[in-house]
């Protein structure tokens, strides 16, 4: 399959309670977690700061980020494309608050999994089996 395409992002995943912060993009329907692509010469890590500062109005605390872990899936809308997610937990400082492309913020349980997209359902899977997600 060399016409493949892949996608690199990253993710943060926040749990409180049982539920996963989750986002939805202006005009969109479907939930992603918040995060998005590296920019040339970042690292997963710097991508992650940046893009929830921009779109959640949050800094995350650089010495909290964890590697969660990496997790690959079909691309939400696009075909013949897969999705490769970096995923971290952090603690952050501030209010989240939707900004740039956000249009909502909100926190979801494992039973909204089929509002998320492709590779959040695979990521929701494994945090259920987990018990981190309920």
């Amino acid at each position: 399959m060399s016409s493949s395409k892949i996608i690199h992002k990253s993710a943060w995943i926040h749990l409180v309670d049982g539920r996963v912060l989750s986002t939805r993009s202006k005009g969109k329907q479907t939930y992603y977690f918040p995060g998005g692509k590296p920019e040339v010469g970042e690292t997963p890590e710097e991508a992650l700061i940046r893009e929830i500062k921009e779109e959640l109005t949050a800094d995350l605390i650089p010495g909290t980020i964890s590697l969660l872990g990496i997790f690959e899936g079909p691309a939400h809308g696009h075909v013949d494309t897969t999705v490769c997610m970096t995923c971290f937990t952090a603690g952050y400082h501030g209010t989240l608050m939707p900004a740039a492309e956000i249009a909502e913020v909100l926190w979801l349980q494992y039973a909204d999994i089929e509002s998320t997209s492709p590779v959040d359902q695979i990521i929701f899977r494994w945090l259920h089996e987990r018990n981190m997600l309920f």
